[in-house]
């Protein structure tokens, strides 16, 4: 008899990928194969094992990918074949997710399951939008209802007379069925006059809000042309919103803003600019790629004794630097009596994750300012190594040369056109999803106007640089740059941005 595998049903939550459980993302890890749904967010698959095989089986708006019975039969047959399995769903899989059919299913066929709970939508949601479902001054009562219940049972289940009487109340699933709703409610004793309010794409930068009453909050919806998947809540605690409201008043709410640098290094950024409410779109245009030849580096690193300084210019340089360091068997205790210099705190931060000390750090991290950070030292006579890109300006070697130094400088690494394809820019482009473009280098910029080519580019759309080299890199493009930051830092960048919207 063959070994039977295992079915994970996990909960992703809301929608914000941080509210999924550390249990959930350790399941996802695990799995052989991941079945996935429309509101769970992709974000969560990266977490899925390189190997792991990914079956769509959403469900948008009635719309179903596959049948509930077909998705039954996926996660038995995978788990009959010995397959690990997470069945990944949006909110909580026993609070109208289905999760329950899905695991007698699984009960039915002798297959061991195990149920990851997760943070559900009807709790979640609210609160992103301000409004608590329970509050001593307004109510101690909840309901959870489905606005969309089983159409083949032929009879409502719920107790309308009796749902009036409870003080708050949340309906997932229910905006088509929003003006049946509301007349029920009225009907069963509901004041027409109660606070309700419709709340779409909830925990992400796409939330959307809408307020009124009982007697108008279809007709709104109607007007807005608000779609699924949104939540309705229905109680006096909606009153609480305009005071209570903490997510949609973030400095970045839902400011779509497009990072450039390659995906491995954009974290950071990402999650600077997630924390200030901002749509994060990854769209990296270089790659980060060996030198065509290592011959100039291993030349250096075969001679380190005869250098006085090594100059950083990128934490792309440390990297790749240290590695092949490595690779030629030897560490760091070959850099003895060798003083560092770094052209910004991150590139600091990467040497020192190498558990070596930087000896300067200019106050303008360019190269102007390392040159400038020279002044005061000594370099006649003086041997100065420089690991960079291939493709870089000649400030620093020729302004040491000029006091006196000998400098060497090495490739290290190369910056080449990224994978990413313009149309999927353009799509977002085109939706009015995207604010600004964001580059952090000139290659960015570069790499960025090869893939777009001669796009149109939308009038509101904003372009932020970091440090004047990228800036005139910009304008040398055709580009019109509207947020600056002089400091080459990403926390600088997330401030710049801020203060620009702020002002607005």
């Amino acid at each position: 008899m063959s070994h039977k595998g295992k079915v994970y049903i996990i909960g992703a939550g809301p929608g914000d990928p941080g509210l999924i459980t550390l249990r959930g993302i350790q399941c996802i890890g695990e799995a052989d194969v991941v079945v996935y749904d429309y509101l769970a967010n992709e974000e969560f698959l990266v977490r899925a094992g390189k190997d792991a095989r990914l079956i769509y089986v959403g469900k948008k708006g009635g719309d179903h990918t596959l049948p509930q019975g077909e998705i039954n039969r996926i996660l038995v047959d995978e788990a009959l074949k010995g397959h690990t399995v997470a069945r990944l769903k949006g909110g909580d899989p026993f609070i109208f997710g289905r999760g329950g059919e899905e695991a007698e299913a699984l009960r039915e066929a002798g297959i061991a399951f195990e149920v990851i709970p997760g943070v559900t939508s009807a709790i979640a949601v609210p609160a992103f939008a301000g409004i608590p479902l329970t509050h001593r001054g307004y109510t101690s009562t909840v309901a959870f209802v489905t606005g969309h219940e089983d159409p083949t049972k032929g009879k409502s289940d719920i107790d309308w007379a009796k749902l009036s009487g409870i003080g708050t109340l949340v309906f997932l699933m229910g905006v088509k069925n929003l003006a049946n709703i509301a007349r029920n409610l009225v009907t069963g004793g509901k004041s027409p006059e109660t606070p309700a309010a419709l709340i779409r794409w909830g925990t992400t930068p796409d939330q959307e809000t809408l307020t009124g009453t009982l007697a108008d909050i279809a007709a709104k919806a109607k007007k807005q042309g608000f779609s699924p998947p949104s939540i309705l809540v229905v109680g006096e605690v909606v009153s609480l919103r305009p005071k209570l409201g903490w997510f949609e008043t973030k400095p970045l709410f839902g400011k779509g803003i497009v990072i450039t640098r390659p995906e491995e290094q954009a974290g950071e950024f990402a999650r600077l600019l997630s924390a200030e409410g901002a749509r994060v779109i990854l769209f990296p245009t270089i790659r980060i790629v060996p030198p065509a030849s290592w011959k100039e580096l291993d030349g250096a690193l075969g001679n380190l004794e005869s250098y006085h300084w090594i100059i950083f210019t990128s934490a792309n340089g440390v990297k790749h630097f240290f590695r092949r360091l490595r690779e030629a068997g030897r560490d760091v205790r070959d850099l003895k009596g060798i003083r560092i210099c770094t052209i910004g705190p991150a590139t600091a931060a990467a040497v020192e994750g190498m558990g070596l000390r930087v000896d300067i750090v200019p106050g303008e991290y360019i190269s102007e300012g390392v040159v400038r950070a020279f002044r005061d030292v000594d370099l006649k006579g003086k041997r100065v190594l420089l690991p960079r890109a291939e493709e870089a300006r000649d400030v620093i070697p020729e302004g040491l040369s000029k006091r006196g130094a000998s400098v060497d400088v090495v490739t290290v690494y190369r910056t080449v056109r990224s994978e990413s394809r313009k149309e999927s820019l353009q799509a977002l482009l085109d939706a009015g999803k995207v604010d600004v473009i964001a580059f952090t280098s000139p290659s960015t910029v570069i790499k960025f106007k090869e893939i777009m080519g001669d796009a149109a580019l939308p009038e509101k759309l904003r372009i932020a640089c970091i440090g004047p080299v990228t800036e005139a890199a910009a304008k040398q493009q055709g580009f019109t740059v509207h947020i600056f930051q002089e400091a080459f830092t990403i926390p600088g960048m997330v401030k710049a941005l801020i203060e620009y919207f702020s002002s607005k």
